[in-house]
């Protein structure tokens, strides 16, 4: 159990419903015999009818059923089994257009898989789509395919459509791809919660938790260096950092080898590679990495970098901690901070 959190500590994220929590801990209802996620929307137990253990085996260990509402046994914000087929269907044969008949000729409500998406990608499903069709279309063109073949190859029913929709979304005619680029985002789920992932040709250039407060501003912030917009589009970087991050969670993975593009300033991006030099497993105080980068007097400074860091695990400010040994400010919350710790086999007790 993370002894770090109180049992009044606990109660109040569940009470909250906080989702920096998630991953942290499980909360057991006494009187119930149910076991639910921190952020469960159910009716809340009075406090002295819960008890919190660590992992959904615990509760299980301990004869708690998992709880209907909140499905702790899956992951948050999880592909729901009926709409897996589909999603599946679409990636296996590249649909990029689908009507509403042909959803309802697979046996699901349309409004069913709208109300989906809307909540757990901010965009309808045939935005979705349209994103899968433009990037792929970009692909193309950036590969030296021919503005026609690709135009009609990803569904388009004629080059001016492909060139209006190309133009409007990226600012540029399709014969001028190759000097722009495209920031693709998709949703990533992980044992401690729900994270976006962005990438752009050359790498993975965002990792962070859907519900910290600076994605927006960080989202924004990448549009402007990388002079790209945004669209929803699983990358093959993406699939890519799936598989590791799973991995990292597991604990069969301890170094990532995927491409980082984190532009930044001078000073920052040797912050960043200073955190990149931390291992697996350990940490540095904010002073020790200051020293690491030749600035000792850099200290203040080099705890504002690592907050500009976009690309969490991968690039790993969790390993910096206090000067005194104690955690020490994180965008994902401290919760998840000491969970990444724990992972990696570092341990914080009171």
């Amino acid at each position: 159990m993370n002894k770090k959190l109180s049992h009044s500590k606990m109660y109040k994220a569940l009470v909250d419903k906080d989702s920096s929590f998630e991953g942290t801990f499980i909360a057991c209802v006494k009187t119930t015999g149910i076991f639910c996620r921190p952020t469960c929307r159910a009716r809340k137990p009075k406090k002295e009818n819960v008890e919190f253990v660590h992992t959904t085996q615990d509760a299980l260990r301990k004869g708690y059923r998992p709880c209907k509402v909140c499905e702790p046994l899956s992951a948050v914000n999880e592909e729901p089994l009926w709409l897996k087929d589909l999603l599946t269907y679409i990636e296996e044969n590249s649909i990029s257009r689908m009507k509403d008949q042909d959803i309802r000729d697979r046996g699901l409500d349309p409004n069913r898989v709208r109300r989906w998406f809307k909540k757990n990608h901010n965009i309808t499903f045939q935005a979705y789509l349209r994103s899968i069709r433009l990037g792929n279309a970009f692909g193309h063109l950036t590969d030296g395919g021919k503005v026609i073949d690709t135009a009609f190859t990803n569904g388009y029913e004629s080059l001016s459509g492909f060139s209006s929709a190309f133009k409007k979304l990226t600012g540029k005619a399709p014969t001028k791809s190759k000097e722009g680029e495209l920031i693709e985002t998709y949703q990533i789920l992980t044992p401690l919660g729900p994270m976006l992932a962005a990438s752009v040709k050359s790498g993975i250039c965002l990792l962070e938790f859907t519900d910290r407060r600076m994605l927006e501003r960080e989202l924004i912030d990448l549009q402007k260096k990388l002079h790209a917009p945004i669209i929803t589009s699983e990358s093959t970087h993406i699939k890519k950092l799936k598989k590791q991050l799973s991995e990292y969670f597991s604990g069969k993975r301890k170094i990532f080898d995927i491409p980082l593009v984190s532009p930044g300033s001078e000073f920052q991006t040797k912050v960043w590679q200073g955190l990149l030099s931390i291992p697996y497993g350990e940490t540095k105080s904010y002073k020790e990495q200051a020293i690491a980068i030749g600035n000792v007097k850099a200290v203040r400074a080099v705890a504002r970098a690592n907050g500009d860091n976009k690309i969490a695990i991968l690039i790993p400010c969790h390993r910096v901690i206090g000067s005194d040994g104690s955690l020490t400010g994180y965008g994902g919350g401290l919760e998840r901070k000491q969970r990444l710790l724990e992972i990696e086999g570092i341990i914080f007790e009171n």
